[in-house]
């Protein structure tokens, strides 16, 4: 089994406020955080290291896979 970092992204969003609002085009799936209101798409099938990251920037989260 190939291991991704979609679980590693939804741990950290989850732990940032973040909860999961629904599901969007095709295996993507959308979180809001309640507190700001940022909403950031997150694939399913997420296995590069720099969509992750990207995806923590732009949830606004310092860290870095």
């Amino acid at each position: 089994m190939v291991v991704g970092f979609y679980k590693a992204v939804c741990a950290e969003l989850k732990a940032h406020g973040f909860g999961y609002l629904e599901n969007a085009k095709s295996s993507h799936e959308k979180w809001k955080c309640h507190e700001t209101g940022v909403v950031v798409l997150v694939p399913r099938n997420l296995m590069s290291r720099f969509t992750a990251n990207g995806i923590l920037k732009d949830a606004g989260i310092d860290k870095k896979y």
